[in-house]
């Protein structure tokens, strides 16, 4: 490798090491699994599981809110008295005193999920911060709608913010607590904000101007055709004008920030485990040589070399 190909190469991983080596040792994130329903902070606790062999866990309710985010597993989910067959992708918010317990349906699936504990104390100092925080929970106890399904990418971006949360928590840098906090904020706030946007899609597009509205429209539809011609039937808006209004607000075109996006959310599914023949068609491209190219000229390694640097133990 030439000197300049070499620091390029050491640029680029530089600048991803630090949001990928939460993947690179997913075990040593893990906790050993206890049947303990208390806490021990006075805030928050948050626990990546992966259990085999399964251990039963009876009916019981606690006085703090449960998150629950399904990774693997065969089982349901019992909640106020109703069985709720989860997959992977699935979240669970349990307010306190609502009683729940899992089932397992075999037990040769091993059991994976994500746990995040928050005391109602530390809600309700983020309620008094602003109401935004507590949007989904006070959605869930009023409507008793517990269960919350999302696509891949929007778990798969919910995966990422939640390994980096744990790995702070289990780190020992400056600022730890600083941090920690910031983060725990930043997945609560961005649980509240999903919610709310898929309860309030209508008229939304009406009430956005239309850059803004472009942008969630590609977030939202990354695996199909983003054509311009799409996006003037969608819009009702001449393609032309599309394409000036998004360069004049974004400084960039629209081709650039769709291969972005979907660059993005392909390297959050390899991160998380996804084939890169099944990524690459997932999110948009073609073909894996267009896919290859364009990977390569975002993050200056192929696919396959992000993989392996992201998989070391």
């Amino acid at each position: 490798m030439c000197k300049n190909h070499k620091q390029k190469f050491l640029h680029k991983f530089a600048e991803f090491e630090e949001s990928t080596v939460i993947y690179m040792h997913k075990r040593e994130l893990q906790t050993a699994f206890s049947t303990r329903q208390y806490m021990y902070s006075k805030d928050f606790e948050i626990y990546y599981y992966n259990d085999l062999p399964l251990q039963a866990v009876s009916a019981h309710t606690h006085n703090y809110y449960e998150f629950y985010f399904f990774l693997e597993g065969n089982v349901d989910i019992y909640v106020d008295g109703k069985p709720h067959h989860i997959k992977s992708g699935d979240f669970l918010l349990i307010p306190p005193e609502v009683e729940h317990y899992p089932v397992f349906l075999d037990n040769t699936t091993p059991y994976r999920r994500f746990i995040l504990w928050i005391s109602t104390d530390y809600c309700n100092r983020l309620f008094q911060a602003s109401f935004d925080y507590g949007y989904l929970m006070q959605y869930v106890i009023t409507t008793h709608q517990y269960l919350f399904s999302n696509d891949v990418l929007s778990f798969n971006q919910l995966q990422s913010q939640i390994f980096s949360l744990i790995e702070e928590v289990k780190g020992s840098r400056f600022g730890k607590d600083a941090q920690v906090s910031l983060q725990v904020n930043s997945l609560i706030l961005h649980l509240n904000r999903m919610i709310y946007e898929r309860n309030h899609t209508t008229g939304c597009t009406q009430a956005k101007d239309l850059p803004n509205a472009l942008c969630d429209f590609i977030n939202d539809h990354l695996a199909e055709d983003l054509s311009l011609e799409r996006l003037e039937k969608e819009f009702y808006v001449n393609k032309y004008y599309i394409s000036h209004t998004f360069k004049d607000n974004f400084g960039l075109s629209l081709h650039q920030y769709i291969t972005k996006k979907r660059l993005h959310a392909c390297k959050d599914a390899i991160l998380s485990g996804a084939s890169i023949s099944n990524t690459f068609v997932m999110y948009g491209f073609q073909d894996y040589s267009s896919f290859f190219r364009a990977f390569k000229k975002e993050y200056g390694i192929s696919p396959k070399e992000y993989r392996d640097i992201t998989t070391l133990t």
